[in-house]
């Protein structure tokens, strides 16, 4: 017989009103809070060349970026903070914990995340109606994959072996890849 939790598993609206500190960061992962580590120097270089080049480049459009500071709520009991997000909300609260109109997701790869990033993570922001495209990043290699959405129930999925830049049509701009991967 398998043993069984006492566990009980939280909403996403429930784990949105605990406050963790500023120190802890974790998801809601079914239910279940997992905590997040740290990144490492590389990955939050991309992050913040995505973040200053994705600001400057949607000032004025309605469409805003945000870091991982902001939640996704993915399922009634997944919420998660996506490295970079874009979101084109014009009713967003200052004082949401949770961005309402997701269009673009990036997640930046590393050894320990690329597992659930290209899998759970994945398949939970392609079910959000409102997201686009979705970008993975893999800084050790410079390279990205690109998910975009062809129709409601399918997406297109291009892996580049090459350097690329990153077109995200439904926000008019494309990102080069040299402003993605930049060192200065």
């Amino acid at each position: 017989m398998a043993t069984q939790s006492d566990q009980r598993l939280l909403t996403s609206a429930e784990f949105l009103r605990i406050d963790f500190g500023s120190d802890i960061k974790a998801e809601l992962d079914n239910g279940v809070i997992r905590m997040m580590a740290g990144g490492s120097v590389e990955h939050a270089r991309v992050q913040m060349n995505l973040y200053r080049y994705l600001g400057l480049t949607l000032r004025g459009s309605g469409c805003r970026p945000f870091g991982s500071d902001m939640a996704i709520e993915t399922a009634h009991r997944s919420t998660r903070y996506p490295d970079v997000t874009v979101d084109c909300s014009r009713t967003t609260a200052d004082d949401a914990k949770a961005l309402s109109d997701p269009r673009v997701i990036f997640e930046i790869l590393s050894p320990s995340t690329r597992r659930e990033d290209e899998g759970v993570k994945l398949d939970e922001y392609s079910q959000l109606a409102s997201v686009d495209t979705i970008v993975l990043v893999d800084p050790s290699i410079e390279r990205v994959r690109i998910l975009q959405r062809a129709s409601p129930e399918e997406w297109n999925d291009r892996r580049f072996l090459r350097p690329t830049d990153v077109a995200l049509p439904s926000l008019g701009i494309t990102i080069p890849h040299d402003e993605i991967f930049a060192r200065d």
